[in-house]
C-alpha cells in the first residue's frame, strides 16, 4: 500500500467491528471538534489580518493537503484530488466519502463541507467527484460568506497518464467593510452577492513509473475577472513508496495582488504500521512574504480514516489553520463494486 492511497489496505483483515460502529466512532470525533470550534467560538472582534490571508485564494484544503503545506498536486488521490488536481481522482481505485472542517482563528474564518469521489463503479474507468463547502470569514469585520460547489470527472489514458476537470460554482456575499472602508473595491454589496461565478479547474498527471509523478494544473480557467476566483497555474512533482511520500508544488497567481505571486509548497508523509500517517510540510507565499510550517496526523483503518492538521506561520503575517476530517472507505464496507485488495 502506498502512502498516497491511504486507507487502501487489503481486504483479508478480519472485520472486528461492524461498519455501523466505525461510522459512529468517526461521527463522534467530528461532533466533538465541531462543538469546540464551531460558530459559537467565532471571534467577537474584527480580524486584524488582511482579508486575503484568511480567504487563501478561495482554495479548499483537506487535512492531508493542509498538513503537507498544500504541495499535493502530483500525489493526491481520492477527495483531496477533487480540490487540488482533478486528474488524480482516476489515479487510484477507491470510493471515498469525506466530511471536513477548517478553522482559521486569527482570520475568524470557518469552513464546513464534504466530498465524495468514486473511481470504482464506472466500467469505463472514469472517476467522478462531488464536493461542497460553506464558509464564513470575519463576521465582525468584512462579513464574508460563500458557498463552493464542485463536480469533477477524470479518466486514465493507459496506465501512466491521467486527465481530469472539475466545474466550480462560487456564490459569495460580503456585507461588511474591507480595509478601504466604504468603497466599490472593498465595501461589498450589502445583502447582495458580489460573486456568482461558474468556472472550472483542470489537471494532468504523468506517472512514467509507479513511484514518480509530475502534474500540471489550472484553476478558475474561465478567468472570472475577480480576485475571489483568481486564475492560477500549478506544477507538482512527487515520489511515493509503500512507506514514504515526498511532494512539492509551485503555484503562480497574478490576480489577487498588483503583481504576480508565487507560492512554493512541499511536504513529507510517513506511514507507520500501515495505520498511522505522520505528515509535515512547508509553505512560502512570495507577495505577503509569509513562511509557514505544518504538520498532521492520520489514523487509517480499511473502513475509515480520521485526520487532523495544523499550519502556523513562522514569519510574516501571523496566522493559524486547523483542518480535520473523517473519511469513510465505502468500497471496504462492501458497498462498492470492488474490494480494496484489487488495488
Amino acid at each position: 500500500m502506498k502512502t498516497s492511497e491511504l486507507g487502501q489496505t487489503g481486504s483479508d483483515e478480519p472485520r472486528l467491528d461492524p461498519p455501523r460502529r466505525a461510522l459512529e466512532r468517526g461521527a463522534g470525533v467530528l461532533g466533538v471538534a465541531l462543538a469546540l470550534l464551531g460558530p459559537g467560538r467565532a471571534a467577537a472582534a474584527p480580524s486584524n489580518l488582511p482579508p486575503e490571508v484568511g480567504y487563501n485564494y478561495g482554495e479548499i484544503e483537506t487535512p492531508r493537503l493542509a498538513a503537507l503545506g498544500g504541495g499535493l498536486r502530483a500525489t493526491s488521490t481520492g477527495t483531496s484530488a477533487l480540490f487540488v488536481n482533478p486528474a488524480n481522482m482516476a489515479a487510484a481505485r477507491l470510493y471515498h466519502l469525506t466530511a471536513m472542517a477548517q478553522i482559521h482563528p486569527e482570520a475568524a474564518r470557518q469552513s464546513y463541507g464534504g466530498a465524495i469521489v468514486d473511481s470504482i463503479i464506472s466500467s469505463s474507468s472514469i472517476a467522478g467527484g462531488l464536493g461542497g463547502t460553506w464558509s464564513q470569514q470575519d463576521p465582525e469585520g468584512i462579513q464574508r460568506e460563500w458557498t463552493d460547489l464542485r463536480f469533477g470527472l477524470a479518466m486514465p489514458v493507459g496506465d501512466i497518464f491521467f486527465l481530469g476537470a472539475a466545474g466550480r460554482m462560487l456564490s459569495l456575499s460580503q456585507n461588511g467593510l474591507g480595509p478601504l472602508g466604504q468603497s466599490a473595491v472593498s465595501g461589498g454589496l450589502p445583502f447582495r452577492n458580489i460573486a456568482n461565478t461558474i468556472t472550472f479547474d483542470a489537471g494532468a498527471t504523468l506517472r512514467p513509473v509507479p513511484e514518480f509523478s509530475i502534474s500540471i494544473t489550472g484553476h478558475n480557467l474561465t478567468n472570472p475577472d475577480t480576485a475571489l476566483a483568481p486564475v492560477m497555474g500549478g506544477l507538482g512533482v512527487g515520489f511515493t513508496t509503500d512507506v514514504v511520500s515526498l511532494s512539492a508544488d509551485a503555484v503562480l497567481e497574478s490576480r489577487t495582488f498588483d503583481r504576480s505571486n508565487v507560492r512554493a509548497m512541499g511536504g513529507v508523509e510517513v506511514l507507520l504500521a500501515e495505520r498511522f500517517a505522520l505528515r509535515g510540510g512547508y509553505r512560502f507565499d512570495s507577495y505577503i512574504e509569509t513562511h509557514a510550517l505544518s504538520g498532521g496526523f492520520g489514523y487509517v483503518d480499511p473502513r475509515f480514516a480520521v485526520d487532523a492538521s495544523l499550519r502556523r506561520s513562522v514569519a510574516g503575517e501571523e496566522y493559524t489553520v486547523i483542518v480535520f476530517g473523517f473519511t469513510v472507505h465505502v468500497e471496504a464496507l462492501g458497498l462498492g463494486s470492488e474490494s480494496t485488495s484489487d488495488y
